[in-house]
């Protein structure tokens, strides 16, 4: 009897030391791979980037600012392919997101999962095999105008078409507190695996707005996320605040639209405030962005800011690869927004940078 109570005992221990080695090693490895990601942000100048898309219905003309006709959506992917852009398809996210794209690549992504997407716009995309991502509210999954889980789990069912999360309510979600918040992106997860089977690791959050905090809790349950603030995506961006040029009747104008897929990457290492929710406290922010060394024609970076009354050039200063923005005065509207362009003998580099406004 005692003996089997000693080697009870014995067992016990060796399996709890066991689980804390495998809890310790897994720890190291997170902690490897965050460090890496910290640590290892590099400035490659062959870097041509992914130039993301972001569309929402196709051929609902009474929604001009939401809305694309699809026969401009038409001649918009074929000048895509006149000028021998590729479409990106994000399963390469995983394997490639840390590699840098010698040549430039577009991403379709769809927002809203609206039925005259399915009805107008699917017919197309699914003819010509481009990937893209749709990004689903799941409550209003099956409500009139929508599309219905059914319709979803036809076209993922193709190999390039790829599901997102866009939370449960597609609320303002920058007013909730971090409980509300927390339960209406922890339904959406349950209603993906429930009518799907499982959670996508894409997010996009509503009306491209956040708080560090909200950040953090969608860096625990998906590996990218994606914003509405204009740019274009390369190695150095965070995986969690990933740039999308918005295309409606208003941007999405032929002339508009051929010069921004020939966009490139501002590379930068890091922006300040890191918290893109700005309080009455700090309106307008103190803020600045770092640069590489080997980054060359930085002293000709402009910026412009919609703050205070409207548009305007906005004062900077460049020290020691530091990027100085003064804001004129207080963002007055919801969202704050800067841009920075540059133009090298490679073409025009763009930066673009949205706060959310309390």
């Amino acid at each position: 009897m005692l003996y089997d109570c000693v080697l009870v005992m014995t067992v016990k221990k060796i399996s709890s030391l066991v689980a804390s080695i495998i809890k310790f090693f897994i720890f190291y490895l997170f902690f490897l791979n965050t460090y890496a990601d910290s640590v290892n942000k590099k400035y490659y100048h062959n870097e041509n980037g992914i130039l993301s898309l972001m569309y929402h219905r196709f051929d609902e003309n009474k929604y001009p600012s939401t809305n694309i006709r699809m026969d401009i959506f038409k001649k918009q992917i074929e000048m895509i392919k006149t000028y021998d852009f590729e479409f990106y398809n994000p399963i390469q996210f995983e394997k490639e997101f840390n590699i840098p794209k010698n040549k430039k690549k577009i991403l379709l992504t769809i927002d809203d999962a609206f039925s005259s997407f399915f009805n107008n716009a699917w017919p197309f995309l699914k003819e010509n095999e481009i990937p893209f991502i749709l990004f689903v509210s799941t409550e209003a999954v099956g409500n009139y105008g929508y599309m219905t889980w059914e319709e979803i789990k036809e076209i993922e069912k193709e190999d390039f078409v790829f599901l997102g999360n866009h939370s449960n309510s597609h609320e303002y979600l920058i007013n909730y507190d971090f409980i509300s918040f927390k339960k209406d992106i922890d339904d959406s997860i349950k209603n993906f695996k429930k009518n799907i089977g499982y959670n996508p690791i894409f997010f996009s959050y509503p009306f491209g707005e956040y708080s560090l905090e909200q950040k953090n809790y969608i860096d625990e349950n998906f590996k990218f996320a994606f914003g509405q603030h204009s740019g274009v995506i390369d190695l150095n961006k965070d995986r969690f605040e990933l740039p999308r040029f918005p295309i409606n009747e208003e941007y999405g104008a032929l002339d508009r639209f051929e010069r921004l897929i020939k966009y490139l990457p501002l590379q930068h290492k890091s922006i300040s405030p890191e918290d893109k929710f700005i309080k009455k406290s700090n309106n307008p922010p103190k803020m600045y962005i770092d640069f590489f060394n080997d980054q060359k024609n930085l002293d000709i970076i402009s910026c412009y800011s919609n703050e205070g009354d409207g548009w305007d050039k906005t004062k900077i200063k460049l020290e020691n690869r530091r990027l100085n923005i003064f804001f004129r005065d207080k963002f007055k509207e919801r969202r704050g927004r800067i841009n920075c362009s540059m133009k090298d003998t490679e073409g025009w580099r763009w930066l673009g940078i949205q706060f959310s406004i309390d």
